[in-house]
């Protein structure tokens, strides 16, 4: 395992943007709720990928898995800290209506693949786009400070891309044998000194997306528990989680548990392969990268994760950053409400431009 060595904020974002000008891959990024940040360098630019999962390394794996996982050597690793009790203040931003009427029609066609009994639930997404000028490293330093209960990153490969975000949804933490997931779905906008009053629809999805995850890992482990969900705020958002959690089997790996849950119903739907044609076969672009995961794969032990699902993310192209927003779609789903919650999606990075 990679010498894990202590160095302060600044050196840390200097070597950052040295990798990032002589093209070396990195992934800098710190854990929810935590005030230590930790960065990976592999140095040199070869593209390794995750054969099994018994790799060691950052992996940052695409929607369609089968397309392949990278993996980030850890030829150097660095820890730091990096606490600030000041948040920047999240402006009420205007947001473009570009896009508006082929999201509603895409949402319409996922309501009727319901209706027809295809689907339970599909979760469908749109790109944006926005110039910005802002270095990367200071697009990182305000999601780091904008978003404290997000797992928040900035990663660079030269053969894959700059992508960045502050994620709420774990996808699994291994460690023990004890596997940590989480359900989460729903969303409301947060207003200062109101709680959410969730309704029927979004009740309904976030148990359908409990279930799920349930049926799926329970022949693989040896018990689990599913939570009651609560009400948990991401940056200027509210979603429903619920936290799941239990112990495999003997039998069972890292590997399987990652094939059973990527993508979950909460990037993509139920039934899984249906949902997943669906959204090849109508959004009108490529997600690559977004809904995802990445994270730590038998980084300090062996048979050791903490993945995240690669959601409020953007991908970062010269000066032009590409949003991605989606939501869930059910039986009881209105389109121009899922236009809203798009737009409302939006904003936790636009704010970051």
């Amino acid at each position: 395992m990679p010498y894990l060595e202590n160095k302060d904020f600044t050196t840390v974002m200097e070597q950052v943007d040295l990798w990032f000008q002589k093209g070396l891959p990195f992934c800098i990024y710190r854990k929810p709720q935590e005030d230590q940040i930790k960065a990976v360098f592999q140095t040199d630019d070869r593209l390794h990928p995750v054969v099994d999962f018994t790799e060691s390394g950052f992996v940052f794996a695409p929607f369609r898995l089968e397309n392949g996982a990278v993996l980030l050597k850890p030829d150097e690793m660095y820890l730091c800290g990096h606490t600030s009790s000041v948040r920047p203040s999240i402006e009420e931003i205007s947001v473009t209506e570009i896009g508006r009427q082929a999201h509603l029609d895409l949402v319409q066609k996922g309501i009727q693949e319901i209706a027809a009994g295809r689907l339970g639930k599909v979760v469908l997404s749109r790109k944006l786009e926005k110039e910005t000028e802002k270095p990367i490293t200071e697009i990182f330093g305000k999601l780091l400070l904008s978003y404290p209960n997000a797992f928040c990153y900035l990663f660079f490969h030269p053969k894959v891309g700059t992508w960045c975000g502050a994620t709420p949804e774990t996808l699994v933490q291994i460690q023990n044998k004890t596997v940590r997931t989480m359900s989460l779905a729903a969303t409301l906008p947060f207003v200062q000194g109101e709680t959410p009053n969730w309704g029927q629809k979004e009740l309904e999805e976030q148990q359908m997306v409990s279930d799920y995850i349930k049926e799926r890992l329970t022949p693989s482990m040896e018990t689990l528990d599913v939570e009651a969900a609560k009400s948990v705020r991401a940056g200027n958002l509210w979603h429903l989680r619920s936290e799941i959690k239990g112990v495999l089997s003997q039998n069972s790996s890292v590997r399987e548990i990652i094939s059973l849950l990527h993508p979950t119903p909460a990037v993509c739907g139920i039934p899984t392969q249906a949902a997943k044609t669906f959204i090849l076969e109508n959004e009108d672009y490529q997600r690559t990268y977004y809904t995802g995961f990445l994270g730590e794969l038998n980084l300090n032990v062996k048979a050791e994760v903490s993945l995240f699902v690669n959601l409020r993310c953007m991908e970062l192209q010269g000066n032009t950053a590409s949003i991605f927003v989606g939501g869930g779609i059910t039986q009881a789903s209105d389109p121009e409400r899922e236009w809203i919650e798009t737009q409302n999606k939006s904003r936790t990075m636009l704010n970051i431009l």
